[in-house]
């Protein structure tokens, strides 16, 4: 999969992270959507590098997407952690 391939499926592991962790978030929409982004990104590192299962090169593939909301999730929790009472 190439770079814009990700970058999408970080925007829809990103809206699936939000739906499963519902809550007001610091960044709104739009940080919402680059921690989708990231996570994307993350998960599909980790899954390579320390579950040794590395992303296929298949968009539709449920481990990539798992890695996915995975990594979104990891990465939306700790930025509610450090970020969450800002907005306040």
């Amino acid at each position: 999969m190439g770079v814009i391939s990700w970058i999408i499926l970080g925007l829809l592991a990103g809206a699936i992270a939000k739906i499963l962790l519902p809550g007001r978030d610091p960044g709104g929409f739009i940080g919402t959507t680059l921690i989708g982004i990231a996570g994307a990104f993350v998960g599909g590192w980790i899954s390579a590098r320390w579950l040794d299962h590395p992303v296929t090169k298949h968009f539709y593939d449920g481990a990539t997407w798992a890695a996915a909301i995975g990594g979104s999730l990891v990465l939306l929790i700790a930025y509610r952690l450090l970020f969450g009472n800002s907005r306040d």
